[in-house]
């Protein structure tokens, strides 16, 4: 079953969902979006991020701008690093929220863990697949995200962020290996912390 707007239409008030994109890569920093939509405005054919190609994301995320409102939040590397990706990823959605130019009534959120808001929660687990709003909103993190990673991978080739966005994949690994943590890296996450072990024992 596709997503509907049952749950939106259930509140009275202004409803927006709520997603993130990039809690598991090992790079790059994790970015949640906040998404009203309207009704007799919504783009046709959204979906969890996950279920699209990268072609339609992009498509969707060009027709969500123009007929939504929409709030982007980032969490940076150092803060996923001095608290966990939990708490980092319910700033980030924090801040998308806050980034919106209206004030909102509920705020439905993927997952099972809720950000602080200045209004009622709602919690929706695997609500990228449930919520036409929260799928909008995992289509506007995700495709932000990349196109954050494409640009860092301009700087960083060996590590072909532009194709994993910083997940964990064979030639990441191996970049990693060899070229090192780039500061870009999540230093809490197991490989790269490894990997920073293993510097350290090399140089003491």
């Amino acid at each position: 079953m596709p997503p509907d707007f049952e749950l939106e239409t259930a509140s009275s008030g202004i409803v927006a969902g709520i997603d993130e994109a990039g809690r598991g890569p090992w790079a790059g920093p994790v970015v949640a979006a906040a998404v009203v939509l309207t009704v007799g405005r919504i783009p046709e054919g959204l979906d969890d991020s996950k279920k699209l190609s990268a072609k339609k994301r992009a498509l969707l995320y060009d027709q969500i701008l123009a007929a939504a409102r929409i709030g982007v939040g980032h969490a940076t590397v150092a803060e996923i690093d001095a608290t966990n990706i939990l708490a980092a990823s319910l700033q980030a959605m924090a801040r998308a929220v806050a980034d919106l130019d209206i004030d909102i009534d509920l705020a439905l959120v993927d997952g099972n863990q809720a950000p602080q808001l200045h209004c009622p929660v709602k919690t929706v687990v695997k609500g990228d697949s449930k919520s036409l709003s929260i799928a909008a909103a995992s289509i506007i993190a995700k495709v932000t995200r990349d196109r954050i990673m494409t640009d860092l991978a301009a700087s960083f080739p060996a590590f072909g962020w532009q194709n994993n966005a910083g997940y964990g994949t064979a030639q990441h690994a191996e970049a990693l290996e060899i070229q090192g943590v780039t500061l870009h890296h999540r230093r809490t996450f197991a490989p790269v912390r490894k990997r920073i072990a293993k510097d350290s024992l090399a140089t003491s």
